[in-house]
């Protein structure tokens, strides 16, 4: 595993246990639909009512619209705004939309008891160095885990406004992957709405409609489980999202036992067979809850849910 990224190890736990449309859209009269990729997992857009060559200047758009905030997201891109962030310990002049989304980041933070925290990115890598074949035999993975733990991981020890984005403590960096796809599938939401379209399912990692299907039915989807089994529960959206999250649906090591989400309250994998599905307005509110509702029971998962009116959950 040694040469995958962060984002890719995380693309891989979406293709396990993301939800499927499956072939509900072979019945769609004149339906288009574009494949690429955002933040290096899979993306689809579906439009009803449109034919391949009115949909051309509009899914460029959107794949314009995906570049232009990969730039400010992406751990993979050197120069994005969050890659500037880890490198620096500060971002000045932040984009508006940068800080509209530690925002939103934020608020589920405190929401969740400090369950989805972005800073865990150094622990991240610590625990992905541990379990790479390319480790060095003298690395002292545990020494380092609980060095970054204490010192290096807080979400509270961010500063983040109009001026700048900054770390209060050295060492720190940022990791956005578990809200930031539910952001661009609600961007490039946005974008498909100013630009009149209707009856449209984006999926750039997590799901979005706008309206329901063209013959006036809602958008079909299925949530399978935790390895890819399909669990025969099915979700009509319509002018809602969906995003799944799992503990194991992909691992640092390759027997399966540590997870990819972390736990910041301990600094250490959650346990695993846990999987969230949150259906929300909004794909960004369902991709962080998904992520911090992994590890948290029903109980606090409800209680979180008081804050955010409108989003549920299915386990």
């Amino acid at each position: 595993m040694s040469g995958l990224t962060r984002r890719r190890f995380v693309s891989i736990a979406a293709a396990a246990v993301a939800v499927s449309t499956g072939g509900a859209f072979a019945y769609a009269p004149r339906s288009v639909l574009w494949r690429g990729i955002a933040l290096g997992a899979r993306a689809e857009i579906r439009i009803d009512g449109l034919d391949g060559d009115e949909a051309d200047e509009i899914f460029a758009a959107c794949r314009h619209e995906i570049d232009r905030l990969e730039d400010l997201f992406s751990l993979y891109r050197t120069d994005s705004a969050i890659a500037r962030l880890n490198r620096d310990g500060v971002l000045a002049d932040p984009d508006p939309e940068f800080l509209a989304l530690l925002s939103t980041a934020a608020s589920v933070h405190r929401s969740t008891g400090g369950r989805f925290d972005p800073t865990v990115q150094p622990l991240w890598d610590a625990y992905a160095k541990l379990h790479s074949k390319s480790a060095e035999r003298d690395y002292d993975g545990a020494g380092a885990i609980a060095e970054i733990f204490g010192s290096r991981v807080g979400f509270e020890h961010l500063r983040f406004g109009p001026a700048e984005v900054a770390f209060q403590r050295p060492g720190m960096a940022l990791t956005l992957n578990g809200i930031a796809q539910g952001y661009i599938t609600d961007k490039v939401s946005d974008l498909l709405r100013r630009m009149g379209m209707r009856h449209v399912l984006v999926n750039a990692g997590e799901l979005r409609a706008l309206d329901g299907r063209s013959d006036g039915s809602a958008w079909p989807v299925r949530i399978n489980g935790i390895g890819g089994m399909a669990t025969g529960r099915a979700v009509l959206l319509n002018n809602r999202a969906l995003a799944t999250s799992a503990t194991s649906g992909t691992t640092f090591d390759g027997a399966g036992r540590y997870g990819h989400i972390l736990d910041p309250r301990v600094g250490k994998p959650a346990p695993r067979g846990r999987q969230v599905t949150v259906e929300a307005p909004t794909a960004t509110l369902a991709d962080a809850l998904s992520t911090a509702f992994c590890l948290m029971s029903e109980k606090e998962a409800v209680a979180a849910l008081d804050a955010f009116p409108g989003a549920h959950f299915h386990v």
